[in-house]
């Protein structure tokens, strides 16, 4: 459970994204561009533009049940639900991916920068060698792991688009990541508000494991210049769960628990005038 006292430090958005212009700019045939921020994007004194990312899609399947569920399918089914309830309740939604499309992690955080989010949530389906590994968690971006197994989920995740984490990175390499990491750590306060909201919701509503608020270094969550999560909604790897997230009335209902959670989100951070 990642410590929800710590304090937040307070860094210039203006600044971090003219130090990472400077730092990208001699390194254009090296890994693809870090993710555009808008200027003038601060903390969100009100909830309206919210992206939603459903995980893998296309060529990466994701994780892969006992039965054969893939986790592509089940996150673009209840990303696709969550976006009609929240349009229904007037907010502006945007899909990182519509189909079964690839989508580079990179260019799944722009998308959310580019449509100027509000909120970005990406959504999973958690997996484990061992089948009776279950329950929801919540994370929220750092380059240091809650623990082991937060960093084995980040690890998976990120690995499985091609992406992998470097702990040792140096010299160009390094500055970017670090840059990165200040861009997202303005908004660590209120995405861990989020995630802790969606956290407890699914708990209550499915007598969930609660496996808590967890914080790890997923690249899809790196340079969001908004509130940014990732939930994993059960262990498709654990045969019980792997039903459930195949049932569509179940999909149906975590898509309802992660709308009452984002609208609860929106009250308490404020629902005023658009940007």
């Amino acid at each position: 459970m990642c410590d929800r006292s710590a304090p937040v430090r307070t860094v210039s958005r203006t600044l971090v994204a003219c130090l990472l212009a400077v730092a990208c700019a001699g390194r254009a045939s090296a890994a693809p561009a870090a993710p555009a921020a808008p200027e003038g994007h601060a903390a969100p004194a009100a909830v309206h533009r919210v992206v939603i990312d459903p995980g893998h899609g296309g060529a990466e399947d994701g994780a892969k049940g006992p039965a054969g569920l893939l986790e592509k399918e089940v996150t673009l089914d209840i990303s696709r639900r969550l976006a009609a309830l929240l349009r229904a309740d007037g907010f502006e939604v945007t899909l990182t991916r519509e189909g079964d499309d690839d989508r580079d992690l990179r260019a799944r955080t722009a998308t959310g920068n580019a449509q100027r989010a509000d909120l970005f949530i990406s959504v999973h389906a958690n997996a484990s060698r061992f089948k009776v590994a279950k329950g929801a968690e919540t994370y929220v971006l750092s380059r240091e792991a809650t623990d082991d197994a937060a960093r084995a989920t980040a690890a998976v995740e990120n690995d499985a688009a091609n992406v992998k984490e470097t702990t040792a990175a140096s010299g160009d390499d390094e500055l970017p990541l670090i840059l990165w990491d200040l861009a997202q750590v303005q908004y660590l306060q209120e995405s861990t508000r989020l995630a802790g909201v969606i956290q407890s919701k699914l708990c209550a509503a499915f007598g969930f494991t609660d496996r808590g608020v967890r914080q790890a270094p997923f690249v899809v969550l790196r340079g969001a210049q908004c509130p940014a999560v990732l939930v994993e909604l059960g262990f498709i790897t654990n045969p019980d769960e792997e039903k459930l997230l195949s049932n569509p009335d179940h999909r149906r209902r975590l898509a309802e628990v992660l709308a009452e959670a984002i609208r609860q989100f929106r009250s308490e951070v404020g629902s005023g005038a658009p940007r």
